[in-house]
Formats: C-alpha cells, structure tokens, sequence
C-alpha cells in the first residue's frame, strides 16, 4: 500500500490510454475528442476533468453542469479515488455493465461486482437483488476504503447511503444511478450523508446517468492517478 508517493511497481503498469485508445489512429481520435470537450468545459481544477469526462461519456455539454462533488472542495473527492487508485484499493461497482466499462490499464485494483451476492438475502426480504449484494458486501467489508461505484441501481446507492450512516467509510463514492424512479432521490440521499459523514462523493442531478457515465468517471480517477504517478499531476 501507499499514500501519495509512487509504490515499487509503478513502473510495471500498462500505461493508462485515454479513452480505451491504444493505437496510433484510435489515439488521435481520443486526443481530438477531449480537445473539442475542453473547448466547452473548463479545464483549469481537477473536478474540471470530472467535468469534461462525463460530457465526453454523455455528448451533452450541458451535463457538467449536473455534476456534484461532496467534499471539502470539488477537487477532494478526485483527489481522494486517484490516491485509492494509488494505493489498489479495490473498485467495487453496482452491476455487471460498469464492471466491464472500468479500464484495466494504469492501475492494479481489483475490480468486483457487488450483483450476485446476497441472493438469500434478497429471497427472504424482498429487497432488490442490487441492494442485498451491497449490503451482503457490506457485511464483509468490502466497501470500508474502497472506490464504490453505482451506475445503474437506484436501490444499491440507497443502500450504500445505509451502510455509510451505519459506519461504512469508502475512499470514495461514484454514484450515477439512472431512471425515473428513485434515481434522483438515491444520489441526493447520498450526497446528505456524505457531506454529514465526511465521505467524499462524486455525483449528479436529474434523471439522467447510467453505467457508461460511472465507469467514464471512475476511469478517470485512474487517468488522474497514472498523471500523477508521471508527475504531471500533484495529489
């Protein structure tokens, strides 16, 4: 494990491709696709980059307006998963989809679903099958100081929201759930006990969201984390 210094492997990651480009062509696309972003978002702070990842993810300028950030700054949730990126935490998301979004290069996380635990649970409460895997995952302490991240389930980010007011403190939550119904209300229950609690959030308002948007925002966590391994970024 590490703080903000380098660990003795950084040298060995797979350097961090922006976007998922890996070839010559494939990265001239990705660098001309966050240029005409940054034409329209800011790009002074690193929240601007949360910022620009999540109109990348959505193709709508408008979104980074939707963006929260729970902290003590904008900046300190950014700050807070690049160093968990940083010391292999591991990420930890709601459903399937988000878990195959979330790059695998330029970091050595373990990346985890939360859905297919807590099926008994589940069964004898009637719960959804996404907030009993929390809370089954809970149980284990999975999430105490890791990336949580919930893409899809309005029913996982209220049940992580329990778990954190019941003791449970992740390095950092990414929380995006998407539809009409809860969605809106889960993460705005999630903003409340983060701020109340001192758990650094990285969310957005409205209906809108979903399992791209939360694996884009993740992976960016992982961008910030490999600039700053480079130097290029301090933490």
């Amino acid at each position: 494990m590490t703080t903000d210094g380098a660990s003795e492997s950084d040298e060995a990651f797979e350097e961090y491709a922006d976007l998922g480009a890996t070839t010559e062509n494939a990265m001239d696309i990705a660098a001309m696709s966050m240029d005409r972003v940054r034409e329209l978002v800011p790009d002074e702070t690193l929240a601007d980059r949360i910022r620009q990842k999540s109109v990348h993810a959505t193709g709508d300028p408008e979104f980074q307006h939707l963006v929260r950030f729970s902290g003590e700054s904008e900046s300190e949730p950014v700050v807070s998963g690049a160093r968990a990126v940083r010391e292999e935490a591991p990420i930890v998301t709601d459903i399937t989809m988000v878990k195959a979004g979330i790059t695998g290069r330029g970091h050595d996380c373990e990346v985890r679903k939360a859905i297919g635990n807590g099926a008994e649970l589940a069964a004898e409460t009637g719960m959804t099958r996404t907030a009993a895997s929390v809370l089954e995952l809970d149980r284990q302490g999975v999430y105490d100081g890791a990336i949580a991240v919930v893409g899809n389930a309005p029913t996982a980010a209220l049940a992580l929201a329990d778990c954190i007011a019941e003791g449970t403190r992740p390095a950092v939550v990414v929380a995006t759930p998407v539809g009409f119904v809860k969605a809106a209300e889960s993460r705005e229950r999630l903003r409340e006990v983060a701020a109340e609690y001192g758990v650094p959030a990285i969310t957005n308002v409205g209906r809108r969201g979903g399992s791209g948007l939360a694996a884009g925002l993740t992976n960016e966590l992982v961008h910030v984390a490999s600039d700053a391994r480079s130097g290029d970024v301090d933490l």
